[in-house]
């Protein structure tokens, strides 16, 4: 049998190509007429086997058929290669079956048909036929989620088709394809599909595919075409490229996986924005000349789109007098003004962290830091932002004092010493609303007001301090020299001088001690006598002088030694009389 199979395969083969090329333009125009039974009519019965003699004869029939049609249409190579692959599967089903000679016949007319079909039909089409059922509903898959897609495939020709082959458009580009590419081939097939007449014939006669499949882990958010191929022969004819049939999956992301078209959302496509929201410095005041650590507070305001490869770069202001005599006012001590940073998630914070040094002759003012960020977003490459921070450069204010005159050193109470020196500013920056404060307990508390002093400048205090109490520790008077800085910050430093304060010592008082000495040197003694001396010792106390306190108490005891002195000489003189 199975030398037969070759054998009549060759034959029929080798007849058909050399009747194709060789054999005259015009000949069997009515071979439609031809009988292949009729040499053995005699002698066969239709119903016996057919055999080699019989197969010959039959593929001739079924070439000669073939030409004619060539020439009545005058078909072109490509309908004539379609009609010719009728042919060639004919040649071989013939001269691999056995059949009796009855069922021969029917078989090469069904043939023929087939050919004449193929020859006639040639603008015929199935493509439009062929559409996706109303039936589909779109469905939704997570990242990392299975889905089953299920694909009605529905026939709204009248001709029926066979041999369907459907198989999705696989792609290993997640923009292209959602789905992980775990087969090699997802091909599924269908024996046929009949013909309709109605709408809803068509729908009872659809076939439905169902395909298994998971989406990536870095599948896109929104909405992507799925396409499929269908192969199918119409008429005995093989479609030369298949049909497509299109419909769409629903795809959730992870958060920063970036949309595909035609979500529907209007800001599927924006642009992920990276804004500053503050910043800080330690040391929080930074002076000229400092080293100092920047941190800086920035945000994906993006609530469903993370951004990834971030490289911050700071740049900051240029200063400098001329053109040619330029500088940055902040320097990197890492030698480098980037920072890179793998994802920032949407909606979330992230710190940027850099150490910078500050020129030491910068003024003191706000200094304005460029940050330039560039980043990707999901399917959108190099973004750039800006934004900038201003960063307070302080400078350190510094005074001095000329040596201050107080004249006189020593006062009493109630009287004045006037007290001179001068204020200046040795600092870069301008001390504001100067002002100066005597206070100490003996004077009354004495102020005197400045003013603004700019770099460089000279104040001069010229203030008159009166005594109110007489001195009771070293003479020591503080001088509080307070001024404030840009910003209203206050500042006191202290500094000294020394002024004496004693009780006044009248000439009434003095008179008032003669009379008490002309009162203890005469005849007086007992009550009146102890009277006059309680009256200077209170006297003395009122004053509160330490020194006066001596002075009376001694010259006391030098007046009672005299006038003891003087009764004894009386007692004396009385004696003697």
């Amino acid at each position: 049998m199975s030398n037969r199979i070759w054998k009549k395969g060759i034959l029929g083969l080798g007849l058909a190509l050399t009747c194709f090329f060789a054999m005259p333009s015009v000949i069997y125009v009515n071979a439609t007429e031809t009988n292949i039974n009729q040499p053995q009519a005699a002698t066969d019965t239709e119903n016996r086997i057919i055999n080699d003699m019989d197969r010959f004869d039959a593929d001739e029939d079924m070439l000669n058929y073939m030409q004619s049609l060539k020439i009545r249409y005058n078909l072109t190579d490509k309908v004539m290669e379609n009609v010719h692959k009728i042919f060639d599967s004919a040649v071989f089903y013939i001269a691999n079956t056995d059949m009796t000679l009855s069922e021969l016949s029917a078989y090469v007319s069904s043939v023929k048909s087939s050919m004449d079909t193929a020859a006639t039909n040639v603008s015929a089409t199935t493509s439009e036929f062929l559409q996706v059922g109303d039936n589909w509903a779109t469905p939704t898959v997570s990242y990392g989620q299975s889905v089953s897609i299920v694909l009605p495939v529905i026939n709204f020709g009248t001709e029926e088709l066979k041999d369907l082959i459907i198989e999705p458009q696989t792609s290993t580009i997640v923009s292209d394809w959602p789905f992980k590419p775990d087969q090699t081939s997802y091909l599924q097939t269908e024996p046929f599909i009949p013909g309709n007449q109605t709408y809803d014939d068509a729908m009872k006669n659809r076939r439905e595919f169902t395909f298994l499949f998971t989406a990536r882990e870095d599948v896109m958010s929104g909405y992507y075409p799925l396409k499929f191929n269908v192969w199918y022969t119409k008429s005995g004819i093989r479609c030369e490229t298949p049909a497509e049939l299109t419909v769409y999956v629903r795809t959730l992301g992870k958060p920063g996986s970036g949309y595909i078209g035609g979500t529907g959302d209007e800001t599927s496509n924006a642009k992920p924005r990276i804004v500053v929201t503050g910043f800080e410095t330690n040391p929080a005041q930074v002076f000229a000349g400092d080293t100092f650590t920047l941190t800086i507070h920035v945000k994906n305001t993006s609530k469903d789109t993370a951004v990834t490869n971030v490289l911050f770069d700071m740049q900051a202001a240029v200063e400098g007098a001329d053109t040619t005599n330029t500088y940055a006012a902040f320097l990197p001590t890492s030698g480098s003004s980037s920072v890179y940073m793998d994802q920032i998630a949407s909606n979330t914070a992230a710190d940027i962290v850099i150490e910078m040094t500050a020129k030491a002759d910068l003024a003191q003012k706000p200094y304005v830091l460029d940050v330039n960020m560039k980043y990707d977003a999901g399917a959108m490459f190099d973004l750039t932002d800006t934004a900038s921070v201003s960063i307070p450069i302080n400078q350190e204010s510094r005074f001095d004092i000329s040596t201050p005159e107080v004249i006189p050193g020593d006062i009493t109470v109630g009287s004045q010493s006037n007290v001179m020196f001068s204020i200046y500013n040795t600092g870069k920056t301008t001390l504001y609303n100067v002002q100066v404060k005597f206070v100490a307990d003996s004077i009354e508390e004495t102020s005197a007001f400045i003013g603004n002093l700019t770099s460089g400048a000279t104040g001069n205090v010229d203030v008159m301090v009166t005594g109110m109490s007489a001195t009771m520790d070293d003479g020591t008077v503080n001088v509080d020299i307070s001024y404030e800085d840009d910003a209203g910050n206050v500042t006191v430093d202290t500094k000294t001088i020394t002024l004496y304060v004693s009780e006044a010592f009248y000439d009434d008082f003095m008179m008032g001690d003669d009379f008490m000495m002309e009162d203890m040197e005469g005849e007086q003694t007992g009550p009146r006598k102890g009277l006059v001396i309680a009256i200077v010792v209170i006297a003395v106390i009122l004053a509160g002088g330490a020194g006066l306190i001596v002075f009376f108490i001694i010259r006391k005891k030098k007046k009672a030694a005299q006038l003891l002195a003087d009764d004894l000489s009386s007692i004396e003189n009385d004696d003697l009389l």
